[in-house]
């Protein structure tokens, strides 16, 4: 498969240049199982748009979006009695299921795991035997599958992009003080107009120590703010820009420029209907509407109460043949590099992207839906209501 662009709009592009590095025998043997031809070399590397302006005219239009999971039965009966044991793994955070494989799920499991992922935010899947096609298959089932203008991908499956820290080590190489890549807290694709809902990643090679994975609860992060600082940031937007720099076509002299695209700081999953926090150190730029030190200011509070509040976090243990589906719209997550390349680490990745994000300030917190708050909850939201009279 030779490298061209994802979209043939994209006239003004440049072959990427990559060393075909060695496959972990597992990951070797899923992909020839599957069918994948790695005989052009692994992965395919599609041709990289030169120009901001192609990068922001992709995916710039209106798209259809129907939220699997607010199709399900709330009781979700149909995924959850199919399974031999189903764990929450933390108080707020966090499902694994036992007995079931990904690829066999009904339609109506698929939309009741829709669900599921939307109220506890991600949900594990072991010894999961699944190919990439089928990884893609269910992908499309949750809303239009992302292909990355220049991400790695599995060939002959766009979509399904190569998630192997050793190609990224290949460019510039991590160490115990700076790991880089994954491991800093983000979301995956805020600068979307449509960003990222449900990802679904595969490892099927692992370290035998080290290489989790934490994710953080943007419900429960919104639910550590007073009522008062609530009012502060509800209906407020951000900046929000792309992981990879690219040349503005009017003035390539200005060096790097991102994809940039305004979003409410506090969201609503169409799923629960309850608000989340969404902000990321990584890719949240600026808050607008306020001077920089303002913005400054705020956001990294923001960042704080997502990254130092352990109880609204879970760290997961990864072993071969795991699958994890998060929701981007309402966690940040973060990668481990602590086994320092010592050990091959490989999967693959389908993003499926979901509706523009929204704000409504009459809906509720996780906490009030379910009826958790405690009395100092309550006695701090109806002060705040009276405050608002």
């Amino acid at each position: 498969m030779a490298p061209a662009p994802i979209y043939e709009s994209i006239v003004d592009a440049v072959e990427q240049k990559r060393d075909t590095l060695p496959l972990p025998d597992p990951a070797r043997e899923r992909l020839v199982k599957a069918g994948i031809d790695l005989s052009e070399g692994y992965p395919y590397w599609p041709s990289k748009p030169l120009y901001l302006q192609d990068v922001v005219s992709i995916r710039s239009e209106d798209r259809l979006y129907e939220d699997a999971g607010a199709r399900a039965d709330k009781s979700k009966r149909n995924l959850l009695s199919a399974a031999t044991k189903v764990t929450d793994l933390t108080t707020h955070i966090g499902t694994e299921i036992e007995g079931l494989q990904l690829k066999d799920l009904t339609p109506v499991q698929r939309d009741e795991l829709a669900l599921l992922i939307a109220e506890r935010s991600v949900v594990f899947f072991r010894d999961q035997d699944i190919t990439p096609q089928q990884q893609k298959e269910l992908g499309k089932w949750f809303g239009e599958v992302e292909v990355h203008p220049q991400g790695p991908q599995v060939p002959g499956a766009l979509g399904v992009t190569v998630i192997w820290p050793d190609l990224q080590a290949a460019e510039i190489a991590p160490s115990f003080r700076r790991p880089g890549g994954a491991a800093r807290w983000h979301t995956d694709l805020v600068h979307e107009r449509q960003p990222a809902g449900i990802t679904h990643l595969h490892n099927d090679t692992v370290p035998p120590v080290g290489g989790d994975t934490l994710w953080a609860s943007g419900y429960s992060a919104y639910e550590k703010l007073s009522p008062e600082f609530r009012k502060i940031i509800d209906g407020k937007k951000a900046v929000y820009r792309s992981a990879h720099p690219y040349l503005d076509r009017e003035n390539p002299t200005a060096g790097p420029q991102y994809v940039e695209r305004v979003h409410p700081l506090v969201r609503v999953h169409p799923a629960t209907g309850w608000k989340a926090l969404w902000v990321n150190r990584a890719m949240t730029v600026r808050i607008v509407g306020l001077d920089k030190p303002e913005s400054d200011l705020i956001l990294n509070y923001l960042y704080d109460v997502y990254e130092k509040n352990v109880d609204i976090q879970v760290r997961f243990r990864w072993t071969p043949k795991t699958s994890a589906l998060w929701d981007n719209r309402i966690t940040i997550h973060n990668a481990s590099w602590d086994y320092n390349g010592r050990y091959p680490r490989h999967g693959t990745r389908v993003t499926s992207l979901a509706e523009v994000p929204y704000f409504d300030p009459k809906a509720p917190t996780r906490r009030e839906a379910l009826g958790l708050l405690h009395h100092d909850e309550k006695q701090a939201l109806a002060a705040a209501a009276r405050g608002s009279d």
